[in-house]
């Protein structure tokens, strides 16, 4: 909801600093490498350490401020696949630190369950968080679309680093795991999310296709079974969908 609603905010907000560093001639690509290190070095150095409001703060800061590299990059004319590729490749090692952080900082600062649940938690997580955006990029390589699921990266985003932020400053701990349970989840449903749409867009291929070769022989479409029949491996469309 979040990667949809709050580019125009962020253009707003942005705007002058990323004419400013155009007039300056610098590159959309070392803000976008420049900014994954600052994450990095943020999550691992502060979060660890049990600097969780700070750490909040400013990782809350930088990743608000990813969005100046496309801004950037608009402004120049300088959109390309590359930049793209790039982009979503340093997103990827920025939430992973994150993740990281907080797994750190549970590992060191925790006991007994409640530290087993909250590393346990932040890994899923760091895991689920590759899948998430892995599963959407396979399905577009392949000529479809997953553009669906609960969890996009800005509210995953949001959700960890609020519930750091409150924690950092008073709350039980208790809060950041269930956060963190919180986004497991949802991220695993938008994993299965983006599973069924992909599996509904490659059975109606496999269903056209077969169309379209009983057509090519001049005979009508073989009759196809009932529901039950239709989801197996032996269906006319198990064998694209497999």
């Amino acid at each position: 909801m979040l990667s949809r609603n709050g580019r125009g905010f962020a253009a707003v907000v942005f705007g002058p600093a990323a004419r400013v560093l155009v007039r300056l001639g610098v590159s959309p690509d070392v803000v976008t490498v420049g900014g994954t290190a600052a994450v990095t070095v943020a999550a691992l150095t502060l979060l660890p350490t049990g600097h969780l409001a700070v750490g909040a703060l400013v990782l809350g800061a930088v990743a608000v401020a990813d969005n100046l590299d496309g801004q950037m990059a608009r402004m120049t004319g300088r959109v390309s696949r590359w930049g793209a590729f790039l982009d979503s490749t340093m997103d990827r090692v920025a939430d992973a630190a994150i993740f990281s952080g907080v797994l750190l900082w549970a590992l060191r600062h925790l006991d007994g369950a409640l530290g087993a649940w909250t590393a346990g938690l932040a890994l899923a997580c760091l895991v689920l968080g590759g899948v998430v955006p892995y599963a959407k990029a396979r399905a577009e390589g392949l000529g479809m679309t997953a553009d669906v699921g609960l969890a996009e990266r800005a509210d995953r985003l949001l959700v960890v680093l609020v519930a750091t932020l409150l924690v950092g400053l008073g709350l039980p701990a208790a809060v950041l795991t269930a956060a963190l349970g919180l986004l497991a989840a949802a991220s695993a449903v938008t994993v299965v999310q983006r599973m069924r749409t992909v599996y509904v867009q490659a059975r109606g291929d496999g269903v056209a296709g077969a169309d379209a070769d009983a057509d090519a022989d001049g005979g009508a479409p073989a009759e196809r079974p009932e529901p039950d029949g239709a989801g197996s491996a032996n269906g006319p469309a198990g064998g694209a969908a497999s």
